[in-house]
């Protein structure tokens, strides 16, 4: 998979080009339509496909005091759009002079790029260029007049909700990472370098990777317990046990930290990235009466966790879910 910086890099693909355009963030079901319609075009005619996204997030621009917190760095971001198999990825670079840009400047320029323009998909509710003035009957038009197709994605349903990034990010800030994998598809994730603490699990008898998480950059869930699922180096996974929080019972609040206990595994961790997936959210952090009963509770964790992720992969209908 190829990745560019700007539109007239696009001139190097094997036409029809076929280009699906959006935020993506969390590259969730209802981004997944619209990016297969891409990739679906792109295959029949044997062009190429392409998602265009924009690097930071616009809103990040726009309104910084309000931005919402990202699902996905553009890190991940591009790991998961590789793996629905798209030709090229456009981190579209975006500032104050690219949120001016009128909205059919900017399709005029995706138009000389390719070779030939053959599609351009985007989501129902898709605004574009300066003060949001394009939209989907505009992009319409343009198609007509400059020939290409447009693809319009109805929205994508969960039961009765919209997929949407937003309904995405107020499940995982209710620490409903359960309905926010259903609606992403797969679970929330976060990478991290694991580092080296006091090793105050190991002395509980449960040693963890510590995972520092006071500036990350994606959205975190509220303070708890967690079953996760967690990659490690080398393309190996196992399950686990995660506390989000400030170790009220020890530290008495202090940095908070993701401390992970993977099961079934011994080794040194140290250093590592791992990625963490959340599955389902155990019980709110508490702060206890001494250490007996916080190992007493944890334990108590373990069997619960154990029990929970062995039903998880019972009820999962798609035994081949992404983890990336």
């Amino acid at each position: 998979m190829k990745i560019f910086r700007s539109i007239e890099e696009l001139a190097s693909l094997r036409g029809p080009v076929h280009v699906a355009i959006g935020v993506f963030d969390g590259v969730h079901r209802g981004h997944r339509e619209v990016i297969g319609a891409a990739t679906a075009g792109a295959a029949v005619d044997g062009g190429s496909s392409v998602v265009l996204t924009f690097d930071p997030h616009p809103a990040a621009v726009l309104r910084p005091d309000r931005a919402p917190a990202i699902l996905t760095t553009t890190e991940t971001k591009t790991r998961l759009l590789e793996g629905h198999k798209v030709d090229a990825v456009l981190l579209h670079p975006f500032d104050r002079e690219v949120a001016g840009c009128r909205a059919r400047d900017f399709i005029e320029a995706l138009a000389s790029a390719c070779a030939p323009l053959a599609q351009i998909a985007v989501g129902w509710d898709w605004t574009f260029g300066r003060d949001r003035e394009g939209d989907t009957t505009m992009l319409k038009s343009l198609a007509s007049e400059l020939k290409f197709s447009a693809t319009v994605i109805d929205p994508v349903h969960c039961g009765e909700t919209i997929i949407s990034s937003t309904a995405i990010r107020v499940a995982i800030a209710a620490g409903d990472v359960a309905r926010a994998a259903r609606l992403l598809g797969r679970g929330h994730s976060l990478s991290a370098t694991v580092s080296r603490g006091r090793q105050l699990g190991r002395q509980l008898g449960f040693p963890t990777a510590n995972l520092p998480v006071a500036d990350a950059e994606v959205l975190l869930p509220p303070n708890g317990v967690y079953t996760v699922r967690i990659s490690l180096p080398g393309d190996r996974r196992f399950d686990g046990v995660a506390n989000l929080g400030v170790r009220p019972t020890i530290d008495g609040g202090q940095e908070r930290l993701l401390e992970v206990h993977v099961l079934d595994y011994s080794g040194d961790l140290y250093g590592e990235e791992v990625r963490v997936e959340f599955v389902d959210r155990l019980r709110s952090e508490t702060k206890f009466d001494g250490v007996e009963a916080l190992k007493t509770q944890i334990a108590r964790d373990l069997v619960a966790a154990r029990a929970a992720l062995s039903e998880s992969i019972e009820n999962r209908s798609d035994s081949r879910a992404e983890f990336l």
